[in-house]
Protein backbone atom coordinates (compact mmCIF):
# COMPACT_ATOMS: atom_id res chain seq x y z
CA UNK A 1 0.00 0.00 0.00
CA UNK A 2 1.60 3.50 -1.27
CA UNK A 3 0.25 6.36 1.10
CA UNK A 4 1.49 10.00 1.00
CA UNK A 5 0.96 11.75 4.34
CA UNK A 6 0.18 9.06 5.93
CA UNK A 7 -1.85 9.44 9.78
CA UNK A 8 -3.02 7.31 12.41
CA UNK A 9 -6.52 8.60 13.95
CA UNK A 10 -8.42 7.04 16.55
CA UNK A 11 -12.36 7.45 16.14
CA UNK A 12 -14.49 8.34 18.68
CA UNK A 13 -17.83 10.34 19.96
CA UNK A 14 -18.76 12.10 22.71
CA UNK A 15 -22.53 11.37 23.44
CA UNK A 16 -23.06 11.31 20.04
CA UNK A 17 -20.63 14.05 18.39
CA UNK A 18 -17.88 12.71 16.20
CA UNK A 19 -14.17 13.49 17.63
CA UNK A 20 -11.75 11.56 15.83
CA UNK A 21 -8.36 11.81 17.64
CA UNK A 22 -4.59 12.49 15.65
CA UNK A 23 -2.10 9.92 17.19
CA UNK A 24 0.72 10.01 14.65
CA UNK A 25 1.76 11.72 11.16
CA UNK A 26 1.77 14.72 12.09
CA UNK A 27 4.18 16.98 14.41
CA UNK A 28 2.68 20.21 15.48
CA UNK A 29 4.82 23.40 14.48
CA UNK A 30 6.83 25.07 17.96
CA UNK A 31 5.33 28.26 18.79
CA UNK A 32 5.77 30.14 22.22
CA UNK A 33 1.84 30.01 22.50
CA UNK A 34 -1.19 27.20 22.09
CA UNK A 35 -3.16 29.62 20.28
CA UNK A 36 0.11 30.50 17.81
CA UNK A 37 0.33 26.65 17.74
CA UNK A 38 -2.60 26.53 16.06
CA UNK A 39 -2.16 29.09 13.51
CA UNK A 40 1.08 28.18 12.55
CA UNK A 41 -0.56 24.74 12.06
CA UNK A 42 -3.39 26.14 10.14
CA UNK A 43 -0.78 28.12 7.86
CA UNK A 44 1.52 25.07 7.41
CA UNK A 45 -0.78 21.87 7.54
CA UNK A 46 -4.48 23.05 6.54
CA UNK A 47 -4.30 19.80 3.72
CA UNK A 48 -4.62 18.09 7.23
CA UNK A 49 -8.60 19.43 7.42
CA UNK A 50 -8.70 18.79 3.79
CA UNK A 51 -7.61 14.61 3.73
CA UNK A 52 -9.28 13.74 7.07
CA UNK A 53 -12.51 16.07 7.14
CA UNK A 54 -13.68 16.19 3.54
CA UNK A 55 -14.71 13.52 1.25
CA UNK A 56 -14.24 10.46 0.48
CA UNK A 57 -11.72 10.03 3.41
CA UNK A 58 -13.77 12.34 5.94
CA UNK A 59 -17.74 13.80 6.21
CA UNK A 60 -18.99 16.63 7.14
CA UNK A 61 -20.44 15.52 10.33
CA UNK A 62 -16.91 14.95 12.05
CA UNK A 63 -14.41 16.81 13.68
CA UNK A 64 -10.35 15.65 14.30
CA UNK A 65 -8.64 16.31 17.20
CA UNK A 66 -4.54 17.46 17.16
CA UNK A 67 -2.81 15.89 19.98
CA UNK A 68 0.66 18.12 20.53
CA UNK A 69 3.00 18.47 23.16
CA UNK A 70 2.23 20.94 25.80
CA UNK A 71 3.80 24.68 25.78
CA UNK A 72 2.45 25.09 29.15
CA UNK A 73 4.72 23.66 32.08
CA UNK A 74 1.82 22.77 33.97
CA UNK A 75 0.21 21.26 31.05
CA UNK A 76 0.59 17.12 30.49
CA UNK A 77 -0.65 17.97 26.24
CA UNK A 78 -2.01 20.47 24.08
CA UNK A 79 -4.50 19.91 21.87
CA UNK A 80 -5.69 21.78 18.59
CA UNK A 81 -9.24 20.99 17.23
CA UNK A 82 -10.09 21.02 13.37
CA UNK A 83 -13.59 21.53 12.42
CA UNK A 84 -15.05 21.44 8.59
CA UNK A 85 -14.75 25.37 8.27
CA UNK A 86 -12.89 26.25 11.76
CA UNK A 87 -10.27 25.91 13.78
CA UNK A 88 -11.88 26.92 17.30
CA UNK A 89 -9.74 27.69 20.72
CA UNK A 90 -11.58 25.19 22.28
CA UNK A 91 -14.43 22.47 21.87
CA UNK A 92 -16.19 20.35 25.00
CA UNK A 93 -17.02 17.55 23.09
CA UNK A 94 -13.56 17.15 21.72
CA UNK A 95 -11.72 17.22 24.84
CA UNK A 96 -13.88 14.59 26.20
CA UNK A 97 -12.84 12.61 23.10
CA UNK A 98 -9.50 13.37 23.20
CA UNK A 99 -8.90 12.50 27.23
CA UNK A 100 -10.70 9.19 26.70
CA UNK A 101 -8.51 8.35 23.49
CA UNK A 102 -4.95 9.10 24.78
CA UNK A 103 -5.70 7.34 28.57
CA UNK A 104 -7.48 4.33 26.80
CA UNK A 105 -4.70 4.01 24.07
CA UNK A 106 -1.53 4.37 26.36
CA UNK A 107 -0.63 8.07 25.21
CA UNK A 108 -0.87 8.84 28.80
CA UNK A 109 -0.75 6.90 31.99
CA UNK A 110 -4.18 6.07 33.03
CA UNK A 111 -5.08 6.43 36.78
CA UNK A 112 -7.76 4.88 38.80
CA UNK A 113 -10.42 5.55 39.90
CA UNK A 114 -9.41 9.38 38.73
CA UNK A 115 -6.85 10.59 36.42
CA UNK A 116 -6.25 14.12 36.86
CA UNK A 117 -4.64 16.06 34.08
CA UNK A 118 -4.38 19.67 32.37
CA UNK A 119 -5.14 19.77 28.89
CA UNK A 120 -2.94 23.02 27.19
CA UNK A 121 -5.39 24.40 24.58
CA UNK A 122 -5.62 27.98 22.47
CA UNK A 123 -8.48 29.07 24.60
CA UNK A 124 -6.19 28.84 27.94
CA UNK A 125 -5.28 25.36 30.22
CA UNK A 126 -8.48 23.50 30.99
CA UNK A 127 -8.35 20.92 33.97
CA UNK A 128 -9.33 17.52 33.39
CA UNK A 129 -10.79 14.85 36.32
CA UNK A 130 -11.50 11.57 34.07
CA UNK A 131 -13.10 8.82 36.12
CA UNK A 132 -11.60 5.23 35.15
CA UNK A 133 -12.22 1.63 35.64
CA UNK A 134 -10.95 -1.62 33.99
CA UNK A 135 -8.47 0.01 31.48
CA UNK A 136 -11.62 2.24 30.22
CA UNK A 137 -12.30 6.06 30.80
CA UNK A 138 -16.17 6.14 32.16
CA UNK A 139 -16.16 10.23 32.54
CA UNK A 140 -14.43 13.21 31.84
CA UNK A 141 -15.50 16.30 33.50
CA UNK A 142 -13.18 19.28 32.74
CA UNK A 143 -12.96 23.17 34.16
CA UNK A 144 -13.86 25.29 31.09
CA UNK A 145 -11.69 28.81 30.33
CA UNK A 146 -13.63 31.42 31.60
CA UNK A 147 -16.93 31.85 30.15
CA UNK A 148 -18.95 35.57 29.91
CA UNK A 149 -21.40 37.63 28.14
CA UNK A 150 -20.47 39.51 25.34
CA UNK A 151 -24.00 41.13 24.09
CA UNK A 152 -27.13 41.06 25.79
CA UNK A 153 -31.09 40.95 23.78
CA UNK A 154 -29.79 42.65 21.02
CA UNK A 155 -32.11 43.18 17.68
CA UNK A 156 -30.33 41.54 14.42
CA UNK A 157 -31.45 41.88 11.16
CA UNK A 158 -32.21 38.28 9.31
CA UNK A 159 -33.02 38.22 5.99
CA UNK A 160 -36.50 36.53 5.90
CA UNK A 161 -36.43 35.96 9.29
CA UNK A 162 -37.39 39.68 9.75
CA UNK A 163 -35.91 41.52 13.56
CA UNK A 164 -34.83 38.78 15.81
CA UNK A 165 -33.26 39.43 19.01
CA UNK A 166 -30.17 37.16 21.03
CA UNK A 167 -27.44 36.90 22.75
CA UNK A 168 -23.99 36.78 22.47
CA UNK A 169 -21.45 34.33 24.58
CA UNK A 170 -18.41 32.97 24.71
CA UNK A 171 -17.74 29.44 26.35
CA UNK A 172 -14.57 28.53 24.44
CA UNK A 173 -16.11 29.16 20.92
CA UNK A 174 -18.24 32.55 20.43
CA UNK A 175 -22.09 32.16 20.48
CA UNK A 176 -25.14 33.91 18.51
CA UNK A 177 -27.82 32.28 21.51
CA UNK A 178 -31.18 31.87 19.79
CA UNK A 179 -34.34 31.33 22.23
CA UNK A 180 -35.44 28.23 19.93
CA UNK A 181 -39.22 28.90 20.12
CA UNK A 182 -38.66 32.57 19.35
CA UNK A 183 -38.25 31.18 15.34
CA UNK A 184 -40.73 27.87 15.23
CA UNK A 185 -38.15 25.18 16.41
CA UNK A 186 -39.44 22.75 19.65
CA UNK A 187 -35.72 21.29 18.88
CA UNK A 188 -36.96 17.82 17.77
CA UNK A 189 -34.73 15.38 15.53
CA UNK A 190 -37.17 15.98 12.74
CA UNK A 191 -36.12 20.08 12.89
CA UNK A 192 -32.08 19.05 12.20
CA UNK A 193 -32.28 20.33 8.46
CA UNK A 194 -33.91 23.87 8.89
CA UNK A 195 -32.42 23.95 12.20
CA UNK A 196 -29.31 24.32 10.42
CA UNK A 197 -30.26 26.75 7.23
CA UNK A 198 -32.10 28.98 9.67
CA UNK A 199 -28.97 28.89 12.10
CA UNK A 200 -26.66 29.34 9.58
CA UNK A 201 -28.17 32.64 8.37
CA UNK A 202 -28.46 33.68 11.89
CA UNK A 203 -25.03 33.48 12.48
CA UNK A 204 -23.80 35.52 9.18
CA UNK A 205 -26.09 38.13 10.09
CA UNK A 206 -24.77 38.12 13.73
CA UNK A 207 -21.13 38.33 12.65
CA UNK A 208 -21.63 40.93 10.50
CA UNK A 209 -24.09 43.33 12.77
CA UNK A 210 -22.49 42.82 16.18
CA UNK A 211 -18.98 42.35 16.25
CA UNK A 212 -17.78 40.26 19.08
CA UNK A 213 -13.97 40.58 20.18
CA UNK A 214 -12.19 38.86 23.25
CA UNK A 215 -11.17 41.33 25.30
CA UNK A 216 -7.61 39.61 26.31
CA UNK A 217 -7.41 37.41 23.40
CA UNK A 218 -8.35 39.76 20.01
CA UNK A 219 -7.46 37.06 17.53
CA UNK A 220 -10.90 35.68 19.04
CA UNK A 221 -13.55 37.69 17.73
CA UNK A 222 -16.44 36.63 15.69
CA UNK A 223 -19.51 35.13 16.35
CA UNK A 224 -19.04 31.09 14.53
CA UNK A 225 -22.00 29.00 16.08
CA UNK A 226 -25.48 29.62 16.37
CA UNK A 227 -26.97 28.01 19.55
CA UNK A 228 -30.88 27.43 19.56
CA UNK A 229 -31.78 27.45 23.33
CA UNK A 230 -34.56 25.11 24.34
CA UNK A 231 -36.79 25.81 27.48
CA UNK A 232 -35.80 26.02 31.31
CA UNK A 233 -37.02 23.26 33.39
CA UNK A 234 -36.69 22.13 37.09
CA UNK A 235 -36.33 18.18 37.12
CA UNK A 236 -35.24 15.79 39.82
CA UNK A 237 -31.47 16.74 38.60
CA UNK A 238 -32.07 19.91 38.80
CA UNK A 239 -32.43 22.56 36.42
CA UNK A 240 -32.04 21.33 32.53
CA UNK A 241 -32.96 22.29 28.96
CA UNK A 242 -32.36 20.92 25.56
CA UNK A 243 -30.36 22.86 22.68
CA UNK A 244 -29.00 22.43 18.99
CA UNK A 245 -25.89 23.87 18.25
CA UNK A 246 -25.46 24.56 14.50
CA UNK A 247 -21.38 23.78 13.16
CA UNK A 248 -20.48 25.37 10.12
CA UNK A 249 -20.92 25.22 7.05
CA UNK A 250 -24.02 23.27 7.90
CA UNK A 251 -24.73 20.43 10.64
CA UNK A 252 -25.61 19.88 13.71
CA UNK A 253 -23.54 19.08 17.14
CA UNK A 254 -24.92 15.61 17.85
CA UNK A 255 -23.63 16.19 21.80
CA UNK A 256 -24.83 18.73 23.91
CA UNK A 257 -21.98 21.08 23.38
CA UNK A 258 -19.59 21.54 25.59
CA UNK A 259 -18.40 25.29 24.69
CA UNK A 260 -22.13 25.91 23.94
CA UNK A 261 -22.91 24.87 27.51
CA UNK A 262 -20.41 27.01 29.30
CA UNK A 263 -21.74 30.30 27.20
CA UNK A 264 -25.44 29.85 28.04
CA UNK A 265 -24.55 29.02 31.79
CA UNK A 266 -22.90 32.44 31.55
CA UNK A 267 -25.81 34.00 30.14
CA UNK A 268 -28.12 32.18 32.39
CA UNK A 269 -26.47 33.20 35.48
CA UNK A 270 -26.58 36.83 34.06
CA UNK A 271 -29.94 36.63 33.77
CA UNK A 272 -30.64 35.14 37.42
CA UNK A 273 -31.58 31.68 36.14
CA UNK A 274 -28.63 29.63 37.50
CA UNK A 275 -26.28 30.54 40.68
CA UNK A 276 -22.84 29.46 41.20
CA UNK A 277 -22.89 25.44 42.43
CA UNK A 278 -26.10 24.53 40.94
CA UNK A 279 -26.73 21.58 38.58
CA UNK A 280 -27.70 22.15 34.88
CA UNK A 281 -28.40 19.04 32.84
CA UNK A 282 -27.75 20.09 29.41
CA UNK A 283 -29.47 17.97 26.81
CA UNK A 284 -28.70 17.45 23.00
CA UNK A 285 -31.20 17.19 19.98
CA UNK A 286 -30.55 13.24 20.66
CA UNK A 287 -31.11 13.67 24.44
CA UNK A 288 -27.85 12.62 25.20
CA UNK A 289 -26.33 14.83 28.36
CA UNK A 290 -23.80 17.24 29.63
CA UNK A 291 -23.66 17.33 33.36
CA UNK A 292 -23.24 21.47 34.23
CA UNK A 293 -22.40 23.94 36.96
CA UNK A 294 -20.06 26.59 37.04
CA UNK A 295 -17.93 28.80 39.87
CA UNK A 296 -17.55 32.63 39.88
CA UNK A 297 -14.90 34.00 38.43
CA UNK A 298 -12.67 37.07 38.17
CA UNK A 299 -13.83 39.71 35.61
CA UNK A 300 -12.14 38.95 32.20
CA UNK A 301 -11.03 42.24 30.99
CA UNK A 302 -14.35 44.44 32.25
CA UNK A 303 -16.49 41.86 32.23
CA UNK A 304 -18.36 39.42 34.41
CA UNK A 305 -16.95 35.88 33.91
CA UNK A 306 -18.23 32.34 35.40
CA UNK A 307 -15.42 29.00 35.22
CA UNK A 308 -17.77 26.04 34.06
CA UNK A 309 -17.57 22.32 34.79
CA UNK A 310 -19.06 19.62 32.22
CA UNK A 311 -19.08 16.45 32.75
CA UNK A 312 -19.58 13.43 29.79
CA UNK A 313 -18.49 10.44 28.61
CA UNK A 314 -17.14 9.53 25.22
CA UNK A 315 -16.17 6.11 23.11
CA UNK A 316 -13.77 4.55 20.84
CA UNK A 317 -15.17 3.97 17.52
CA UNK A 318 -12.25 2.36 16.08
CA UNK A 319 -8.24 3.26 14.68
CA UNK A 320 -7.81 4.18 11.31
CA UNK A 321 -4.87 4.86 8.68
CA UNK A 322 -5.23 7.49 6.67
CA UNK A 323 -3.69 8.66 3.34
CA UNK A 324 -3.63 10.10 0.06
CA UNK A 325 -2.63 7.51 -2.77
CA UNK A 326 0.24 9.34 -4.98
CA UNK A 327 -1.94 9.02 -7.75
CA UNK A 328 -5.24 10.47 -6.26
CA UNK A 329 -6.62 12.88 -8.03
CA UNK A 330 -8.42 14.29 -5.03
CA UNK A 331 -5.57 14.47 -1.91
CA UNK A 332 -6.88 16.92 0.03
CA UNK A 333 -10.69 15.41 -0.50
CA UNK A 334 -13.64 17.93 -2.34
CA UNK A 335 -16.99 18.86 -0.99
CA UNK A 336 -20.37 18.78 -2.62
CA UNK A 337 -23.64 20.56 -1.76
CA UNK A 338 -25.81 17.30 -1.29
CA UNK A 339 -24.23 16.55 2.27
CA UNK A 340 -21.88 19.86 2.48
CA UNK A 341 -24.76 22.25 2.88
CA UNK A 342 -24.10 25.83 1.53
CA UNK A 343 -26.33 28.63 2.93
CA UNK A 344 -26.14 30.21 -0.96
CA UNK A 345 -27.71 27.00 -2.53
Amino acid sequence: MQLKNAITVVGAHAEGEVGRVITGGVIAPPAPSMYECLEAFQARHDWVRGLLLSDPRGSVNAAVNMVTPPISPEADFGMIVIESDYYPPMSGSNLICTVTAVLETGMVAMQAPITKLCVDTPAGLVYVRAECEGGKCRRVSFKNVPSFVMHRSRPVEVGGLGTLTLDVAYGGMIYAIVDAASVGFSLDRSEARELVEVGERIKAAAAEQLPSVHPVNTRIHTINQTLFAGPLSTAAQGKTAKNAVVVSPGRLDRSPCGTGSSARMALMHARGELQAGEPFVHKSILDTEFHCKFERADDVGNIPAIIPMISGRAWLTGLSYYGADPEDPFPEGYRLNDTWFSPTT
